[in-house]
């Protein structure tokens, strides 16, 4: 697993990063730019751990130097900022937070993602923070002239989980930034690339870029204050409630928390769950199979704006007794866009399994190279397109036809890693 093995793994990464050959600092007097600090950001006094904080501080500014020179060669320019298709709080507070450094270079950025909001606190997550996130559909996408931008952005994600990447590469948009904590998916090329799988947040590696100065936090701008919450709620969600968390993400935690709205980011933790979520965590429930401390269930079909329903179930199913590791799939629907998906979620307690090697395992690539899913730290997903067999659900024969056989896949690809010796589908 790659966190028994920080540094090497981030050394060893092979994404590229292209100089785009522009002499950098000229007319730097009509932008007022941040000054780095090389002394924001605390070294750790723990037995065995000063230098690899070291290494870790002295990674941060580093990184933090490099997206400052690429920040200011690309000064008044229009980016999009891209985020997977099913945003979670880390994605949203980060490209927030790189919105508003952004700005102070006249890099006018547009948030954009092609899918939903659907859960409960990312919802609330928006609407009480004003964050300035769009959902950019496929219709959307025929309506704009992305020629109008001169780059595009992605945080917390590498491309493979977005449907919009297809038609800005298209569209001849350059890579400019990326920014994000999962494994390595494949290979980019990117002017500014900062991919640290060993980090458990991406919100605790732009609060690093905060430490060390590219923003300035302002505790009397309410906009600053919400980011900080944004931020701090981002780094909670993708460190399980800070139960995992390793001493950078404390450190984050720390720094956030002089700027951070206690009552607001409680108000957002406190959205309810809707029904339609509700009957999905019972369908899990009722349909699951347990088999070496493994919980799986199909629940059926899905809405497409209930899709973060899934890992709500998921979250839930682990929570049973002897049971380490739940993966909940669905097909999920989109009746405007006549789109189909098999979206699953894993989540797991065990240490020693690594969703994103599990999940890559269980389901492999396609005719193109890309995973059909990957991990983090305790939580994985995966997404299949179902393309020849997408629609005719007005057939309920067809459509029940359908989901068992997607289902028995499902199940079949999943038991052989559960339990390889045994028979592996089972009804």
């Amino acid at each position: 697993m790659y966190l028994n093995s920080p540094i090497t793994q981030f050394e060893g990464f092979s994404l590229t990063t292209e100089s785009n050959g522009e002499e950098v600092g000229t007319d730097r007097d009509s932008i007022e730019l941040p000054q780095l600090t090389r002394t924001s950001l605390p070294l750790s006094n723990g037995d065995g751990g000063m230098y690899l904080a070291q290494r870790t501080n002295s990674l941060a500014i580093q990184k933090s130097e490099e997206l400052q020179k690429t920040l200011m060669s690309h000064r008044h320019e229009r980016h999009l900022v891209i985020l997977q298709d099913f945003p979670d709080p880390d994605a949203l507070s980060c490209a927030w937070a790189y919105q508003l450094i952004a700005q102070q270079y006249d890099i006018k950025c547009e948030i954009i993602y092609a899918g939903t909001l659907s859960h409960q606190e990312n919802i609330a997550l928006v609407k009480l923070t004003t964050l300035p996130a769009q959902r950019w559909t496929m219709q959307t996408l025929k309506s704009k002239d992305l020629s109008f931008y001169q780059g595009f952005v992605l945080i917390d994600n590498q491309g493979t989980t977005s449907g919009l990447i297809t038609a800005v590469q298209q569209a001849g948009l350059p890579l400019v930034v990326l920014v994000d904590h999962h494994s390595l998916q494949g290979e980019l090329k990117a002017e500014f690339v900062d991919v640290r799988p060993y980090v458990r947040a991406t919100a605790t590696i732009f609060t690093q870029y905060l430490q060390a100065g590219l923003l300035t936090l302002d505790s009397s701008i309410s906009q600053h204050i919400k980011c900080a919450t944004a931020l701090m709620h981002g780094l909670r969600s993708d460190t399980n409630r800070l139960m995992q968390a390793q001493e950078e993400d404390f450190m984050a935690a720390a720094f956030l928390s002089k700027f951070y709205d206690a009552q607001l980011l409680n108000a957002i933790l406190q959205a309810n769950r809707s029904k339609r979520v509700m009957d999905v965590i019972e369908r899990s429930l009722k349909n699951r199979i347990v088999q070496n401390n493994f919980s799986i269930a199909g629940v059926g079909y899905l809405r497409y704006d209930d899709r973060d329903a899934i890992p709500q179930a998921a979250d839930f199913l682990v929570t049973e007794e002897n049971v380490h590791t739940a993966v909940v799939y669905g097909i999920v629907h989109d009746e405007d866009d006549e789109l189909e998906v098999v979206i699953g979620s894993l989540r797991t307690t065990k240490l020693t399994l690594d969703p994103d090697e599990f999940i890559k395992e269980a389901f492999g690539q396609d005719s193109t190279g890309r995973f059909f899913g990957g991990g983090r730290t305790g939580a994985g997903g995966f997404e299949i397109p179902m393309g020849f067999l997408s629609g005719s659900n007005e057939n309920s024969a067809y459509a029940k036809m359908k989901w068992e056989v997607f289902d028995s896949q499902i199940k079949q690809k999943l038991l052989k890693l559960v339990s390889p010796k045994d028979n592996p589908i089972q009804s």
